[in-house]
């Protein structure tokens, strides 16, 4: 459960830095982010996998592109569904869903699957044959 929490407040964050960067897009409260949030989470969860299954064959010939397209289509559901979400058209779907995309690649590296934060320190071994 909290990684469930820890990954929609990931994406909470993404969407509030695709609205401050973005004109089209835009939310009435805080509590109409975190609840825009947690239903991309579940919008993504149930309906995407079936249209990336639907669609595996444009995907396959755009190398993987047209994933952007349908995390695009995953914002407009949810700008649709949800009245406090407003969402000027398809380009601010599309330049939206691409920073909530690059921010919950970066929160993620930090974030394991438990969503526990996760810091890894390298450190040399005594007996590493390169170290001179």
């Amino acid at each position: 459960m909290p990684g469930f929490l820890v990954r929609t407040l990931i994406t909470a964050l993404g969407l509030w830095i695709a609205s401050e960067l973005s004109e089209g897009i835009r939310f009435a409260s805080a509590s109409s982010l975190l609840i825009a949030a947690l239903l991309l989470g579940v919008t993504n969860a149930i309906i995407r996998p079936i249209l990336v299954i639907l669609t595996l064959p444009i995907t396959l010939v755009t190398l993987g592109l047209f994933l952007l397209v349908i995390n695009a289509l995953m914002i407009e559901l949810v700008a649709w569904l949800m009245p406090g979400f407003y969402l000027a058209g398809f380009g601010s779907a599309f330049w939206g869903a691409l920073l909530v995309s690059i921010t919950g690649w970066v929160a993620s590296s930090f974030v394991g699957p438990r969503g526990n934060v996760e810091i890894f320190v390298a450190t040399p071994r005594s007996d590493d044959r390169y170290l001179d």
